[in-house]
């Protein structure tokens, strides 16, 4: 057994670019797990930069100096982000209260439709697994109640933390983008010399996350207007609301799709019932759901989605554990980095020859 371990080391690190690798990747491991909440305005402003590098690199083309164009992508960046943020946030905080003065509501008309199940299926519904059903979601509603309570009561740090990002983070994504080859120039005199691996790791990735990241904006964009139109056609209630929920759901693969269906599907049962509108609706939202399935995410990420479902699954598990919000919303990316490492790495006994030789 362990002269197979061995070997299985020599294979994979007697070269000293794959040490170099592998070390690498530790750190910046070790960096984001254990201090990622110390820098997470740069990882902010990084991804960000990432999206913003694209119509800065567009507008070179065109001739114009590069700091000239960073000045007008990022003050268009900030405009369209206190447009959005004016125009949604509002809306979206109406149609919350609203939601909440509605739940109680819900909650009789659920319980009366609860209480009428063994009336209407003697055979199959038991009024006391019913009272115990009941009496759960009561204190599961109330336990969420208190929940609510402490949040709002931790809402100033939280607004004092968006106060700090709101300043940082345009300013770290200007000095991103203006000073790119002298900080990555900077970068590659701190990185180990036998770093030919790691060098062609980070070409195969470079593109990849950038057009990840891209397209995953688009596809907000576009899965949320889409939901809201039909959200708004048909008539549901706190149309924006919903549509925002499921345009963001796009960021967990598969997972998210189904975790906000449900909201969606219990907001149109107790406004229409099991009436035609509901299912009008239903199938309206499986097309959206499935188009975005099957033609936009095709589309967007032809290269990034090169993996097999169970695979991506779990990655969103796994990096979503580890990191949160920014674990799930790279997991396709960081999934394709484990692939790509993987098989960078020598595998073979002649690659360990060449090595040696």
């Amino acid at each position: 057994m362990f002269e197979m371990i061995v070997r299985w080391y020599k294979r994979r690190f007697s070269d000293p670019h794959a040490v170099s690798l592998v070390a690498i990747l530790l750190f910046g491991f070790v960096t984001i797990y254990f201090f990622g909440h110390l820098i997470a305005p740069l990882l902010v402003a990084i991804v960000l930069a990432y999206l913003l590098e694209w119509p800065v690199n567009r507008l070179s083309k065109l001739g114009i100096p590069r700091i000239v164009n960073v000045v007008i992508i990022v003050a268009l960046f900030i405009g369209l982000m206190l447009l959005a943020f004016f125009g949604l946030v509002p809306t979206i905080w109406k149609q919350v209260a609203s939601l909440l003065n509605d739940l109680p509501s819900m909650y009789t008309m659920f319980q009366r439709y609860i209480a009428s199940l063994p009336e209407r299926y003697p055979d199959f519904a038991n009024v006391q697994i019913i009272e115990v059903i009941m009496n759960n979601a009561q204190s599961k509603i109330l336990g969420m109640g208190d929940a609510l309570l402490r949040g709002s009561m931790t809402s100033l740090l939280s607004i004092a933390t968006l106060a700090v990002y709101l300043v940082l983070v345009p300013l770290l994504i200007f000095f991103l983008l203006k000073d790119k080859s002298e900080l990555m120039c900077i970068l590659s005199g701190v990185l180990p010399k036998n770093r030919k691996l790691a060098t062609k790791v980070w070409d195969e990735m470079h593109t990849q996350i950038s057009n990840y990241i891209r397209g995953k904006v688009v596809e907000i964009v576009i899965v949320g207007v889409a939901t809201y139109v039909v959200f708004a056609v048909l008539g549901l209630r706190y149309p924006v609301l919903l549509a925002v929920a499921v345009g963001f759901s796009v960021l967990i693969p598969y997972i998210g799709a189904v975790a906000v269906t449900v909201p969606v599907a219990l907001v149109a049962l107790f406004q229409w019932g099991l009436e035609p509108q509901f299912y009008w609706l239903m199938i309206a939202y499986g097309i959206v759901q499935m188009l975005d399935g099957n033609v936009l995410v095709p589309v967007l990420f032809s290269e990034a989605v090169n993996l097999h479902p169970v695979a991506i699954i779990v990655a969103v598990l796994v990096f979503g554990g580890l990191w949160g919000f920014w674990g799930v919303f790279f997991a396709i990316p960081l999934a394709t980095l484990v692939k790509a490492v993987w098989n960078a790495l020598p595998s073979s006994d002649a690659n360990v020859e060449e090595v040696q030789e």
